[in-house]
């Protein structure tokens, strides 16, 4: 859903309030603190016979105690969407027309309901898993970060499903080992049903005795036949022209959040527009696994 929609649908505060009422509750307004139906309206607010309390639709969910209106929020969560390549605090500010800590806090709590925290579909087929670096970008003549696994950036662990989902986690960099992948294969991937892809990392080894395993030697070749890293490694650059190009800066404290936004994204790139927002703001009212 883009800008332009968002605006005649939801042209006031009313109008996001019916809204989100009808996504959280559908005709019955619930109780958030004692789950009672027995309530009554009073303006934008409901109120509770059974446990005395006043609340609105939006306690407990990503809009709790804003202050700003509605309407841009809706904005927010349709321009981080549409936004390929992630959108900075900064420009989600000047568009909204916030100072940068709102824009900042908004993005953040947008990127709680793109969190894979509660996903649980395991990825099936043919499955191409890669480990990528994340980080600033050394200056030119340096030698102090070099690229690859000998460098100084953040790890991140990811997997994709071809032509379907992908996962990806930041982890440490002591979390790189043979048996921390073979973890997180067990944890993202049905490995009755799946069989991998991957480079020639040695953390690999010994992955063949959970799934089928097929080795792309980089060194040599990038593909032979089906077998390559190719998929995972576009999504790959998608993060990270995000990362530097839009973030520039991301904390490993709050990576885990942006990588999440990213999958969030790229697993929805097939529904149409309208489909992807309603299902982001079901995730932020808690109403969507």
């Amino acid at each position: 859903m883009n800008i332009i929609e968002i605006i005649s649908r939801f042209e006031n505060q009313s109008d996001c309030i019916a809204y989100l009422e009808r996504v959280r509750w559908g005709d019955t307004p619930t109780c958030p603190y004692c789950k009672s139906t027995r309530t009554t309206r009073n303006q934008h607010r409901h109120y509770c016979y059974n446990c005395k309390t006043s609340f609105s639709v939006t306690v407990g969910t990503i809009f709790h105690q804003t202050h700003l209106p509605l309407q841009k929020w809706l904005l927010a969560v349709s321009l981080v969407l549409n936004a390929k390549k992630g959108l900075s605090a900064l420009q989600l500010a000047r568009d909204l027309k916030v100072n940068k800590n709102t824009g900042w806090r908004i993005a953040m709590q947008i990127r709680k309901a793109m969190s894979q925290r509660e996903q649980r579909e395991l990825l099936t087929g043919i499955v191409e898993m890669d480990e990528t670096y994340v980080g600033g970008k050394p200056r030119k003549g340096t030698k102090n970060n070099p690229p690859g696994r000998g460098t100084k950036k953040a790890p991140v662990v990811g997997a994709v499903e071809r032509g379907g989902n992908v996962t990806a986690k930041a982890v440490k960099k002591d979390d790189m080992k043979g048996r921390d992948l073979r973890a997180f294969v067990r944890d993202r991937i049905d490995t009755a049903n799946a069989n991998l892809m991957t480079d020639d990392y040695k953390g690999y080894l010994g992955i063949g005795r959970i799934l089928p395993h097929d080795v792309i030697k980089h060194a040599e070749w990038y593909v032979d036949g089906h077998i390559h890293t190719n998929t995972i490694e576009g999504f790959w650059s998608l993060l990270k022209r995000g990362m530097f190009g839009q973030y520039h800066s991301v904390s490993r404290k709050h990576l885990q959040r942006y990588v999440d936004e990213f999958c969030f994204r790229y697993n929805r790139r097939k529904m149409p527009p309208m489909a992807a927002f309603e299902y982001t703001i079901k995730r932020g009212m808690g109403v969507q696994a």
